[in-house]
């Protein structure tokens, strides 16, 4: 069946979730690099906790408690002001740099973006990155109050933009978004934003190198991606087969 919407991940995908270590390196020096680490791996780690205990807050919340548990696990007190200097950061993260070029590219589709982020965080990233117009719908799973790779948040689209799950191509950079997706019945590409680092010659690997090695690869869960693209405008002349 021919390809007739792209919906895109937000974090991670289109916007670089590792733009906030500038922030958090100057406001906690050499340990910023392993704060913005910890940082994303708990947020992550607490939706899927969540989920599995039916215990939903919103996106918001989440990135608040996985920020304040980080900056204690590195001796930091999470002091009010200094987590909301931190949180502010989430809502104007870097859009990668060719994402306006891709969306560009694409404009005979029907685009969107769905991501775990709440409706206040979502509207807040658009509307300062200059893709404000851009998509047919900015779809937030608080709809359903559950998070990737839920079903149900997958099952958003359909009445959404008006098209059939096999009309979909899913895009993400996250291996457990497009094991999600592939299993609820997506065609998916999976954006290799880790590149193909070469595995650690020993132990000692800092903060970054271990998280691409955790985020930075498929899962091995038995959900394959359709397709591999290195950046987004990979995808104009694929779909355009």
């Amino acid at each position: 069946m021919p390809i007739r919407a792209l919906v895109f991940d937000a974090y991670g995908t289109l916007y670089d979730v590792q733009s906030v270590r500038g922030v958090a390196t100057e406001l906690c020096g050499d340990k910023g690099e392993i704060i913005t680490q910890l940082w994303r791996l708990k947020q992550l780690e607490y939706t899927w906790l969540r989920s599995l205990m039916r215990s939903y807050q919103d996106f918001w919340l989440v990135t608040r408690a996985a920020l304040e548990f980080s900056l204690a696990s590195v001796g930091i007190a999470p002091a009010a002001a200094l987590c909301d200097r931190l949180m502010s950061s989430y809502l104007h993260l870097d859009l990668y740099e060719e994402v306006l070029r891709a969306v560009a590219l694409l404009g005979d589709y029907k685009l969107a973006i769905l991501s775990n982020g709440s409706p206040t965080m979502l509207d807040a990233l658009v509307n300062s990155s200059a893709v404000a117009g851009c998509f047919a719908d900015v779809i937030s799973v608080d709809r359903v109050r559950q998070f990737k790779p839920e079903p149900a948040c997958y099952a958003l689209v359909e009445p959404a933009l008006g098209v059939a799950t096999a009309e979909v191509l899913f895009i993400s950079s996250n291996g457990f978004d497009v094991a999600g997706a592939k299993r609820y019945g997506f065609q998916v590409a999976w954006v290799e934003r880790g590149g193909a680092a070469p595995p650690p010659e020993n132990s000692v690997v800092g903060p970054a190198e271990f998280y691409r090695m955790i985020r930075g690869r498929a899962e091995q869960l038995g959900y394959e991606p359709d397709y591999r693209v290195t950046r987004l405008t990979d995808l104009a002349p694929l779909v355009g087969r």
